[in-house]
């Protein structure tokens, strides 16, 4: 008699068999014959992940923060945005913040077994002084997770508004949380290994939820990032590029980058400049401000 997991798409058997005697041309075209129905399925989730990043920016313009909650690959990928994102928009670790079974000191562990603990997600939370101003947003490829289940149990009877992407159809995870997103990857290619197309969907979400959110929220201009942190040579570069294309009467590179590494960023360059009234931006209309 088949068990629960056998229902769920992401626990069905691979659409291939015998892995193990493919050559690599085989399996990498299998493979990414896979991949290509990632971006499909989040299409037709579009509408939901709309509706998701809509009231999470509803709750950040109140002062609110954005708690990502899951384990394993998800998990890690979330946190991993909350990393890139302070860099590329040059905020700080407070806004988006993740958690994770045991903590994020638990990442590189190979700790699965923390997923079915049903209070810790809640008392790191509480630990962070969550509030109703806040937004927490669960991620399970199966749809099932304790930990991310039970952190939005509580939130629930908080008050706190929840969202959830999962990869599994009526999952428990998305039946609780307020704004569901299900996006149906379909059986792995590797029988079970969430890690590939729905761990791809999760990722591809993520970006789209991180930076839809930064410029709604004004980090980006034209099609810059102009709030960037210059955290290394390579940045720094793109800085001076960019504060150089958007004010073409600097010329003098080494002058526009000894004022980046003054000020900071772009935005904050061209602010202090602007203070002393010798900055005219031009935006990519090509109209001067």
């Amino acid at each position: 008699m088949p068990n629960k997991e056998e229902k769920r798409i992401t626990e069905q058997s691979s659409l291939y068999e015998h892995l193990e005697k493919m050559s690599v041309e085989e399996l990498t075209a299998h493979i990414n014959a896979e991949n290509k129905k990632v971006a499909l399925a989040i299409e037709e989730a579009l509408p939901a992940i709309n509706q998701l990043i809509s009231a999470i920016e509803g709750q950040l313009k109140k002062g609110g923060r954005l708690f990502y909650a899951g384990c394993g690959t998800g998990g890690r990928l979330a946190t991993l945005d909350t990393i890139e994102v302070q860099n590329t928009y040059g905020i700080d670790g407070s806004q988006i913040q993740a958690i994770f079974p045991g903590g994020i000191g638990c990442l590189t562990q190979t700790r699965e077994s923390r997923e079915d603990d049903l209070e810790n997600g809640w008392h790191q939370l509480c630990d962070k002084h969550i509030s109703k101003q806040d937004f927490v947003l669960g991620f399970s490829a199966s749809g099932t997770t304790p930990f991310v289940l039970s952190i939005l149990q509580h939130c629930k009877k908080e008050g706190i508004p929840t969202g959830c992407i999962v990869n599994n159809p009526h999952a428990p995870i998305a039946q609780t949380a307020d704004y569901p997103v299900e996006v149906i990857t379909g059986p792995e290619f590797v029988t079970g290994s969430t890690r590939m197309k729905a761990g791809s969907s999760q990722k591809m979400i993520l970006d789209m939820i991180s930076t839809s959110l930064q410029i709604r929220q004004g980090r980006v201009e034209g099609n810059k990032m102009v709030n960037a942190k210059l955290i290394n040579h390579k940045l720094i570069d793109r800085a001076c590029r960019i504060f150089m294309e958007r004010n073409p009467q600097y010329t003098d590179y080494e002058e526009v980058k000894q004022l980046i590494l003054e000020s900071g960023s772009v935005k904050k360059a061209e602010e202090k400049l602007h203070l002393l009234g010798t900055v005219h931006v031009v935006p990519p209309t090509g109209i001067i401000l």
